[in-house]
């Protein structure tokens, strides 16, 4: 089984004390049957509509203060789970991408929680979250053409050793590392504070990986609990 270990720098534990995370890594197989995405997709816009996840507005809101304490504008540049939500709240509905980044976003949307999908076989070594000093390179795209930007000095981030994978902590997704159908070795993060009860961290968990190997019978799951003071193994 592939081993992935991601760090978390002590530093994160003076912005979000309570930051907890499920640390999923997959061997992936074939994809059988894509249609396990856009259910889980119409599954998880049902719900919000529905209001099915009460803690939501307390997690996302307490998202918003974490982005604050490290300078971001949660209003400009909000979670990835809050974006998705709220794109659900006006539109009713949301168009499919790749049956695994809708599926990732079907557990995102439906728990209220930021949930990143990444290709893990493009990692230069292991991922790690951390303060940005400001000199990193993170690849994006502009007006459609590949770009190179920094982040902030003090901006949360996910990086390797080649550089920022996510800015913003899980606010944007590198280029390099993006997750597709064609990707054979996946990592997932799902990122919560304490407002989101552990109980449905974990229910979040195993949602994405029933569906993962639903989608994909013989994919190989494994999962970690990380965060700034522990660390546990199912």
């Amino acid at each position: 089984m592939l081993a992935v270990v991601p760090s978390i720098d002590p530093a994160i534990a003076s912005l979000a004390p309570g930051f907890r995370a499920l640390s999923i890594v997959v061997e992936a197989a074939a994809i059988t049957d894509a249609s396990v995405a856009g259910r889980a997709l119409q599954r998880a816009c049902n719900a919000v509509a529905a209001g099915e996840a009460p803690w939501a507005e307390a997690h996302l809101a307490a998202w918003a203060e974490v982005f604050k304490q490290f300078g971001a504008k949660p209003k400009r540049t909000p979670c990835s789970a809050e974006a998705l939500r709220k794109r659900v709240l006006r539109d009713g509905t949301m168009p499919g991408i790749d049956p695994l980044v809708d599926l990732y976003n079907a557990i995102s949307i439906q728990y209220a929680i930021p949930v990143g999908g990444e290709n893990i076989a493009a990692y230069l070594g292991e991922p790690r979250l951390t303060l940005a000093d400001g000199t990193e390179r993170f690849d994006t795209l502009k007006q459609g053409q590949l770009a190179e930007e920094s982040p902030e000095a003090g901006e949360v981030i996910w990086r390797d050793d080649h550089g920022v994978t996510c800015r913003r902590w899980n606010w944007r997704q590198g280029v390099r590392t993006r997750l597709s159908a064609e990707a054979s070795q996946m990592w997932f993060i799902l990122e919560s504070l304490p407002e989101m009860p552990i109980e449905k961290l974990y229910e979040a968990g195993d949602a994405l990986i029933d569906g993962l190997q639903q989608m994909m019978p013989g994919a190989i799951c494994s999962q970690k609990l990380i965060g700034c003071a522990l660390e546990e193994t199912r």
